[in-house]
């Protein structure tokens, strides 16, 4: 059966009985599973792969998923360099050479999805399509400033307890603080240097498609806009009702537009 691959969890295969009656449906089924397409799924700043599990478990039946933590996020080691781009394509490079992946699609919520344009731009033979979600594209100093006011530790505790408690749980052992703290200094550093420029998007002639919910209230629409306007042939998705926070997007909606232009 189709099965979800993480890179804290050991890939687990089935084998058929020759002796039993279904030993030949399940050697079917994993030989249909071993010829369907890669995906990995990128979560989003101070998130972590957890969030993505029921997605995973809704496109797994159509795509051989796989997902990760990037460095210093869920329970993986806290770096003793800054939270970066750089960094964290170091960390699917490294995934798809450990798991055997020559090449991938790459669906990448929020801050995953600028991780998966990066890796389009600086690693485009590791990369067959690319579906983003909520992705803040534009990074100026003032947009940094807005978005770090939004990781502020104390206030988290003060004004959201559940919230700060969700984070302290998904970044154990590491102290959930210093993640928002390390996640803060890049976007200062974006917001000083964006990793991305609109050239950049020109020369991308990898097939994809940017989606943004119509709620979103992080992510503008215009910003979604020029970079779809920027890529060769890329498409543009609104998704009606949706919010920017993963856990209130519809999945059935999201895992349908996913599936449909990936396998189109």
């Amino acid at each position: 059966m189709p099965q979800i691959t993480n890179n804290n969890c050991d890939r687990k295969r089935r084998s058929g009985n020759p002796g039993a009656g279904f030993g030949i449906t399940i050697n079917y089924l994993r030989y249909i599973y071993d010829y369907m397409q890669p995906l990995l799924l990128l979560h989003g700043a101070i998130g972590a792969s957890g969030q993505l599990r029921q997605l995973a478990a809704r496109l797994s039946q159509s795509f051989k998923v796989y997902t990760l933590d990037f460095t210093g996020h869920g329970n993986t080691q806290m770096p003793g360099v800054p939270f970066s781009m750089t960094l964290f394509e170091a960390d699917v490079l490294r995934f798809m050479k450990n798991e055997n992946l020559e090449k991938v699609s790459i669906f990448g919520y929020s801050m995953g999805g600028y991780v998966a344009m990066c890796l389009a731009k600086h690693h485009p033979e590791k990369v067959d399509k690319i579906v983003t979600l909520a992705t803040k594209f534009h990074w100026d100093k003032e947009t940094a400033a807005r978005e770090i006011q939004m990781l502020n530790p104390e206030k988290i505790e003060q004004k959201l307890p559940a919230f700060a408690e969700t984070l302290k749980t998904r970044h154990a052992p590491n102290d959930w603080k210093a993640v928002l703290s390390k996640t803060a200094d890049m976007m200062v550093a974006l917001g000083d240097n964006n990793t991305l420029i609109a050239a950049d998007y020109a020369g991308v002639n990898i097939s994809t498609l940017l989606l943004l919910g119509d709620r979103d209230k992080m992510v503008t629409l215009d910003e979604t806009e020029k970079v779809f306007r920027s890529l060769p042939g890329a498409q543009l998705g609104i998704l009606p009702g949706t919010p920017h926070p993963i856990e209130q997007v519809d999945l059935e909606l999201l895992s349908f537009n996913v599936t449909h232009f990936l396998l189109q």
